[in-house]
């Protein structure tokens, strides 16, 4: 059974990420087209609703957060325009309905991409609402993350295939290609909370495992899900050839996997409650959120 999820953060993800714009001249207007074709094309918003989460989870507010929750999902989209692209996975569907470059060309794909990116940046480091050197602290981490250490990294491993043989290799290739985004949707808004000390500790095992998680259960769903649920044909990691915790290690093992990293994540997560001062009653802590995001993932079906 799937478990909840915090829809309301998603919606007000949802509404932020609307009203955004771009292009300042009709001359630029159609790169702007294919960005927010892509941007809206829906989702889970889960990087930036767990930035939202993880801002009342440290007393930061939504306001506040914002800016860097929008921040993520221009990345995320950006990452996902180039992963489609015929160099790449060239896939034709995402999220049910045509890829950027199947709907606008290649090259306009590859610009709008390029362009999520840079506006991405100018958007966090533009719209401060907390102190500047927070946001800086922020950006330094978003962009360590994002790049040759972090996200893009892990991509040129994944396509040139050079992560080392065994179960080692395969989790430092999802650490970074999936895993450092993802933590970063945590450990950006403890730099713009100003959050120091022990919970950072906790926050950032708990982050690190999460993304861990992410893509155990999404390997598994790349064998086990539905066209129609994943909004793309499934089985397309087995075409390419890439290496995934279900090849390495059969389904079953890799559900037990999953299983053994939703449990870490939970307990870094209660010990990050405890270091922030959580109350005990149950379903009353700052992290409950957190708790939902967790278990979604753990249970998602798409």
């Amino acid at each position: 059974m799937q478990a909840a999820y915090p829809e309301q953060l998603r919606d007000e993800v949802e509404r932020y990420l609307e009203s955004m714009r771009f292009s300042e001249a009709a001359l630029t207007s159609g790169l702007e087209e294919a960005m927010r074709y892509s941007l809206l094309a829906g989702g889970k918003r889960i990087r930036p609703v767990l930035a939202l989460a993880t801002a009342h989870a440290v007393g930061l507010s939504r306001e506040d957060a914002m800016p860097l929750a929008a921040t993520l999902e221009l990345i995320h989209t950006y990452s996902l325009i180039h992963d489609d692209l015929p160099a790449m996975d060239d896939d034709d569907l995402r999220r049910g309905r045509p890829t950027c470059h199947v709907a606008f060309g290649e090259e306009v794909a590859i610009l709008a991409g390029d362009g999520l990116y840079a506006e991405a940046f100018h958007h966090l480091l533009a719209v401060r609402r907390v102190a500047p050197e927070l946001v800086l602290e922020a950006a330094v981490e978003l962009a360590s993350a994002t790049g040759v250490n972090g996200m893009v990294g892990g991509q040129y491993v994944d396509v040139k295939a050079s992560a080392p043989e065994g179960p080692e290799g395969l989790r430092r290739l999802h650490e970074l290609k999936t895993g450092r985004l993802i933590g970063a949707s945590v450990v950006c808004v403890l730099s713009l909370a100003d959050v120091r000390g022990p919970a950072t500790i906790a926050f950032r095992r708990f982050a690190a495992e999460l993304g861990v998680l992410f893509q155990i259960v999404d390997d598994i769903l790349d064998v086990t899900g539905t066209d129609e649920a994943l909004g793309k044909p499934r089985g397309s990691d087995e075409r390419h050839g890439k290496r995934t915790y279900v090849s390495e290690f059969g389904i079953d093992r890799a559900r037990e996997l999953a299983a053994e990293s939703h449990r870490t994540a939970r307990t870094a997560l209660a010990e990050a409650a405890h270091a922030v001062g959580d109350p005990p009653s149950a379903g009353t802590a700052p992290t409950v959120e957190l708790e939902q995001i967790t278990d979604f993932i753990y249970t998602r079906t798409s």
